[in-house]
């Protein structure tokens, strides 16, 4: 019974979000790559996981120089991945089953094959030439030496014309002109085509890239390279919010959907004004700084691959609990399809596996915001390892081996075992379905290697297994749903330095939690407030526990306690 004049809360606040890969989730067709008939295969695998929202990394048309990011029709589907009737058929399955689907919107930039590129670069005189970013060189160079995201200048001259065209990304990836409201007005129309079919949401890719500074100045000098770093003038500039709330006005304020935008560089303070809950821009943003610890953005970024602390990841996650809290939104989340494997990243691949990956579970499942299951994660799926780089696909790392052997002077084992911790490819191998052929996931070549333990890990096994990665994530979807504690409470973290024990309360007017994970391979001991000594054990990465204020704890061990209610 709904009580009356009670607040309306927005779905999205208690929904549980499972990311995608298309084209390594399921192939139904036998041509190695995944496809949206697969994923249709497999609805009734994530209904029972007990997730809400499927987001799907792009299906739209594309020559894949990045994966799908790089989009030549807006309006149309992948090939590979299939037709739009396959596409209406998914959606309607999708919510058939009481689930919803959102898309992912890369807006930033288009492929160099979109029609409006192809006429931008043809004609300079065309309407379609400022649909991009176009500029003169400065004395003979490009008009800044911005470093791309894929290494390399984020400027390519186009000989025809004899000026360069902006790409933060690969040079196949040409960034279009925001500060043109022909180009504002065709993407918000490509948004309606979409949410008229009745797509749920969108998860929108850089958006906070957007706006650039219109005198494009020149960057910081990257030491070891003649390249500046451009960010602090095209992160968070100054019409993105202006933008984001011309598109809520005119777009998406018509809808009932959730937005997520992907908000490299922002502090709980900007992201505050992305996701304020009185700003009319996104419901929540995508921050990087956990992921991003410790990485040297001046030189090396993520490849120099620094050891993590628990500390450290701790402060950061707890200043977005607190920093957003009552102001606007948290996404949860440990990894997806640019970041390596969590239980490889964040906790223990081998031994530990399937308790590490548990504790992470429980560990971001109950602290406050919407969480996102990348696809794997829910079975503890880990890192590859390659033998050489020529079995990798992601532009990234092959443009970051190219780099760190001719620029930085590395051997090809010091790149391979950086590639190995934090290489995108590690997200992208195949879904492991079972421990037949190909994992279950094709009858014919994989599009991509599978990481060779699917025998051991992977969905059939794991559901049979009442002890397993998969049925862990279930069940703490399912507790983390009966507790409004968890999506309304406060967040208060206890014992920020220590090295090992993540604990955190979550509290309201009638629940306090307990939630402690033991980010450590041996046995440890944690003074727990006297509240919960007699309190109740409601999840716990082991068989058994006895509650005492030294909690004995086992490696990587995970538990939530309830404080038992004063008469």
């Amino acid at each position: 019974m709904t009580t009356p004049n009670a607040p309306h809360i927005p779905w999205w606040k208690d929904a549980i979000v499972y990311q995608i890969y298309p084209r390594s989730f399921q192939d139904s067709n036998g041509d190695g790559i995944g496809d949206l008939r697969g994923i249709i295969r497999r609805l009734d695998y994530l209904k029972r996981l007990g997730v809400d929202v499927l987001w799907l990394s792009p299906i739209f048309a594309s020559p894949n120089d990045d994966n799908g990011y790089d989009i030549s029709d807006y309006r149309a589907i992948m090939s590979e991945f299939g037709t739009m009737a396959d596409f209406d058929e998914l959606l309607r399955e999708v919510h058939s089953r009481g689930l919803k689907l959102m898309l992912d919107l890369v807006v930033n930039h288009t492929s160099d094959e979109h029609p409006w590129f192809v006429e931008s670069r043809a004609d300079p005189r065309s309407d379609k030439r400022d649909y991009y970013i176009w500029r003169k060189g400065r004395d003979g160079q490009p008009p800044t030496r911005w470093q791309s995201y894929f290494s390399g200048s984020v400027w390519e001259k186009d000989e025809r014309s004899g000026e360069y065209y902006l790409h933060l990304f690969s040079r196949k990836q040409p960034d279009l002109n925001w500060e043109n409201p022909r180009v504002r007005r065709e993407v918000h129309d490509m948004m309606r085509f979409w949410l008229d079919k009745g797509v749920d949401g969108w998860r929108m890719d850089t958006i906070n890239m957007l706006s650039k500074h219109p005198d494009f100045p020149e960057g910081r000098p990257l030491p070891g390279t003649n390249l500046t770093d451009g960010q602090p003038h095209f992160l968070n500039g100054p019409r993105i919010h202006e933008f984001l709330q011309e598109m809520h006005r005119e777009v998406l304020s018509h809808y009932d959907v959730m937005t997520v935008g992907e908000t490299p560089g922002v502090s709980p303070a900007e992201s505050a004004l992305y996701c304020g809950f009185e700003r009319g821009e996104l419901n929540m943003v995508f921050h990087f700084e956990h992921v991003f610890l410790g990485d040297d953005a001046a030189e090396r970024g993520k490849w120099s691959n620094p050891p993590l602390t628990l500390p450290a990841i701790k402060r950061v996650l707890a200043s977005w609990q607190t920093g957003l809290h009552g102001r606007g939104w948290n996404s949860l989340y440990w990894d997806n399809h640019d970041q390596p494997r969590a239980v490889s990243r964040f906790g223990h691949d081998r031994e530990y596996r399937v308790e590490s990956a548990k504790l992470l579970c429980t560990v971001l499942l109950f602290m406050q915001g919407t969480p996102y299951i990348y696809q794997g994660q829910e079975l503890g799926m880990t890192n590859v390892s390659f033998e050489s780089i020529n079995h990798y696909k992601d532009i990234e790392t092959l443009n970051a081996y190219k780099m760190l052997r001719d620029e930085h002077g590395w051997d090809d084992a010091r790149i391979l075992a950086s590639v190995h911790a934090r290489g995108r490819d590690n997200a992208r191998t195949p879904m492991h379905w079972s421990g037949g052929a190909n994992a279950g996931f094709t009858e014919g070549t994989p599009w991509i290697a599978l990481n060779p333990n699917y025998p051991d890990i992977n969905a059939e096994a794991a559901e049979a297994d009442p002890n397993s990665v998969w049925h862990h994530y279930r069940d703490t979807i399912a507790l983390r749903k009966s507790l409004p504690v968890v999506r309304d409470g406060t967040f208060t973290l206890l014992d920020a330095e220590h090295p090992t024990v993540f604990s955190y309360i979550r509290q309201d007017a009638h629940t306090r939690l307990l939630v402690v994970g033991h980010f450590c391979d041996r046995p440890g001991v944690y003074r727990i407030p006297g509240e919960f000594v007699d309190g109740e054990v409601l999840s716990n990465n082991y068989p058994t526990q006895e509650l005492a204020q030294e909690l004995q704890l086992r490696p990587y061990q995970a538990l939530v306690i309830r404080a038992r209610r004063k008469p």
